[in-house]
């Protein structure tokens, strides 16, 4: 193969990903002056930051005074169970409110307070009202007004391309082979710098909130690159998709109906989520019927309603009630908010949610229940990056957003990917910069590598027969929905990476017919790898970590467990090709973001307030 023959496009930085992270850290490098290359697998404006409905968490205080980055950060670490990389968790907190004033500026319209302020709700996990939002659209305002500033700077997008590898000159990053969906045809991105913006790899299991771009492609290709995996266990189970009908089972239906006062109720008529309340919670969130009616009333002393509670804890007390019997018709629970806010109210508040339900459903949510149930909806863990840089172990290499770990450690509070996204895709756009400025070398391009890597994706097609790319992802989603999921033991994850085992035997003999051009069928095999390096890393890690901690939940280790604390676990390709799974040590926190964790919410309110010279 002449890789002269492949057409070479070169850039001082390329984005893989155009989701919020992807535009966000491309918008920085242009803006720096670098030549920036922007790769998407779909469609411009097709990204997953759309299905972020809620808003935006950012202390911007515009509802509570009371609201402090401080407040903010330990919410978010103790959402997370204090597994979050600590400096990365300050970042996002301090950062988060100048990038949504920045997204004002660049021309985001966000709900109004009646004094004009931007307006912020009520999120599971978070103190005070914090959530920027735009109705329940915010993810798409977002994207909106980040490629309506982004496409001013000067920046060449790639749509409909497909990230296959990375390519290395030594150690160091020196492009990308990828392939364009229409043609089947192959394009070398010669580069320094590759930024990683992929998301998540819902599309592991069953169920999912996440569509068909969701393979794990940044988790696969960061991972034959050298650089390594953390968090992997932490997959998180959005409490609430849709569950009817089976055709758009998964949905994603958005945290701000419970934000805007929809209760959870079991087929009995019982708001169990009452029951489900954590002791380590209930100072702080306990609520009672009166307080609740209070709370929608808008007194900002009123304690939460439960259905606010974490993701991790809502998610497992819908399934408790469906185990027990007492869930709804097709296998999950009622989320009513009919009852609690009028029709006018809803189709303001809500406007995306009544017509979801509407068109997929034909349910009015204005006059009856909707039925939800936990859907696997994100990743807390991801590649390993710098705090500061976003970079990882690989010279060049870095990571931003849902595909990056270290903000949301052991399970994420909602509302904080979207701050995640804004805060760390800048981060990464100044680390490839500074990276940028400080490596001032020519790089060389590996074609026996290129070659390799086409030759890969080849083979896939040149096959006289082989496996089916869809029974194997089919096999693989019933997998991990049945042996990695919301509760693991040690029999059913032990059955899960066998299952993955067997699955790559097979995916080494997968056959895709017809022609290069337009074939689904073909781009179906080149995700099964990514996809099974995931799917293989989430279920090792989940088997090694034996506690249950967030979004982790062990039946056969019930608890948190202090040595569990302590480490991070890291997989990483060995020399011999297999996957390394292993107990890394985390550093000392810095000793004044311990005590800021560590401090009781009436202590750090006195201390916001004294620094604030409140009374």
């Amino acid at each position: 193969m002449d890789i002269s023959d492949i057409k070479t496009i070169e850039h001082d930085v390329i984005v893989l990903g155009a989701g919020g992270a992807g535009l966000r850290a491309a918008i920085e490098c242009s803006m720096h002056g670098l030549s920036t290359g922007l790769v998407c697998k779909s469609l411009l404006g097709k990204a997953h930051t759309v299905m972020a409905e809620g808003g935006v968490a950012a202390a911007l205080g515009n509802v509570d005074s009371r609201d402090n980055w401080k407040v903010h950060f330990r919410d978010t670490m103790r959402g997370g169970k204090f597994l979050n990389n600590w400096r990365m968790a300050e970042l996002h907190a301090k950062e988060a409110p100048d990038r949504v004033r920045e997204l004002e500026e660049w021309g985001a319209v966000f709900d109004r307070t009646k004094t004009g302020l931007i307006n912020q709700r009520n999120f599971g996990g978070h103190r005070y009202p914090r959530l920027a939002h735009v109705g329940d659209r915010t993810g798409l305002e977002i994207i909106r007004t980040l490629q309506d500033h982004g496409i001013h700077q000067g920046i060449d997008v790639y749509m409909e391309c497909t990230g296959l590898d990375l390519l290395k000159d030594g150690d160091r990053i020196s492009g990308m082979v990828a392939m364009w969906r229409e043609t089947g045809e192959f394009v070398i991105f010669k580069s320094k710098a590759v930024i990683l913006a992929t998301g998540g790899g819902g599309k592991a299991w069953k169920i999912t909130s996440n569509s068909w771009e969701y393979t794990g492609d940044g988790y696969g290709m960061a991972y034959e690159a050298g650089a390594e995996l953390m968090d992997m266990e932490f997959t998180q189970f959005h409490p609430t998709g849709m569950v009817w009908p089976p055709s758009v089972r998964g949905t994603l239906v958005t945290e701000g109906v419970r934000g805007e006062g929809g209760i959870l109720v079991n087929s009995e008529g019982k708001r169990f989520m009452f029951d489900n309340i954590p002791d380590r919670f209930a100072p702080e969130t306990a609520d009672t019927e009166d307080e609740t009616a209070r709370w929608l009333e808008g007194d900002k002393e009123a304690r939460r309603p439960p259905e606010l509670l974490t993701r991790d804890v809502v998610a497992r007390a819908i399934r408790k009630e469906v185990k027990a019997g007492r869930g709804s018709p097709h296998g999950g629970a009622f989320l009513d908010i009919a009852s609690r806010r009028s029709a006018e109210d809803i189709q303001k508040k809500l406007p995306s949610m009544y017509h979801q339900f509407k068109v997929l459903a034909e349910l009015d949510i204005t006059e009856e229940p909707m039925e939800v149930g936990p859907t696997l909806h994100y990743f807390m863990g991801g590649v390993r990056v710098d705090s500061d840089s976003q970079m990882t172990c690989v010279p060049g290499l870095f990571a931003a957003g849902e595909c990056a770990a270290g903000v949301h450690g052991a399970n994420r509070l909602g509302g904080n990917s979207l701050s995640d996204l804004l805060v760390c895709g800048k981060l990464a756009g100044e680390g490839a910069v500074k990276y940028l400025e400080s490596n001032k070398d020519e790089i060389n391009l590996d074609e026996n590598r290129a070659r390799e890597i086409i030759r890969a994706a080849t083979d896939i097609l040149n096959r006289e027969s082989g496996e089916n790319p869809y029974l194997i992802h089919e096999d693989l989603q019933e997998t991990m929905q049945s042996n990695v999921g919301i509760v693991r033991d040690d029999e059913l994850l032990t059955l899960g990476i066998s299952g993955i085992d067997k699955l790559w035997n097979k995916f080494k003999n997968v056959k895709a017919d017809g022609a290069s051009q337009f074939n689904p069928g073909w781009h179906q095999a080149i995700a099964l790898r990514n996809l099974l390096i995931t799917s293989e890393a989430v279920a090792k890690a989940a088997r090694l970590r034996q506690e249950s901690r967030g979004a982790h939940t062990r039946v056969d280790y019930e608890g948190e467990r202090d040595e569990w604390l302590k480490v991070n676990v890291v997989i990483k390709k060995s020399p011999d090709g297999t996957m390394s799974v292993e107990k890394v040590e985390r550093g000392s926190p810095d000793p004044e973001l311990e005590r800021i964790a560590n401090l009781s919410i009436e202590e750090l309110e006195e201390e916001v307030q004294r620094e604030a010279g409140q009374p």
